[in-house]
């Protein structure tokens, strides 16, 4: 730490408390050339973690939101809330351990579908038919007849 008084780099830390919100830590310094005391806080950094939209929009990645394409895909499907808890959790495991704090939501949104292929197929082909954005029923029916060549 720099003294704000004459710029030495080292000090030592007279006092130590959390502040009264508890997102801080403040600490009384003293400088160990001038021997002036000074006060520092120490912060939790949050960086955002973001995912790249298809049109290459960035967003705060939202948890909520991803468990709420999962619960619209398994309305009224044999998925229980924790394996969409789960499926949510490695959503956002997957963010979190990203090297650069985001991911495409195209690799997010593939490892979704897999995950829900292995719950319900069902499920599956609903979030596939909003996520993969289907043009036509020719497009919708190739994955259909993918997911059917798949059970063979």
């Amino acid at each position: 730490m720099k003294c704000p008084f004459c710029g030495h780099l080292h000090d030592k830390v007279v006092d130590s408390r959390e502040s009264k919100e508890g997102e801080a830590i403040r600490r009384r310094r003293q400088c160990l050339a001038c021997h002036r005391r000074f006060t520092s806080y120490e912060r939790i950094d949050e960086i955002p973690y973001m995912v790249v939209k298809k049109d290459g929009r960035r967003e705060r990645f939202d948890r909520q939101k991803v468990l709420a394409g999962l619960l619209k895909a398994c309305e009224k499907r044999p998925v229980s809330m924790i394996q969409l808890e789960a499926v949510a959790d490695k959503a956002e495991t997957m963010v979190q351990e990203s090297s650069e704090r985001e991911v495409s939501t195209r690799v997010l949104g593939e490892m979704i579908m897999n995950e829900l292929k292995n719950l319900d197929k069902v499920a599956y082909v609903r979030f596939a038919s909003v996520y993969l954005d289907f043009k036509d029923v020719q497009e919708f029916m190739s994955e259909l007849k993918d997911l059917l060549k798949m059970r063979e």
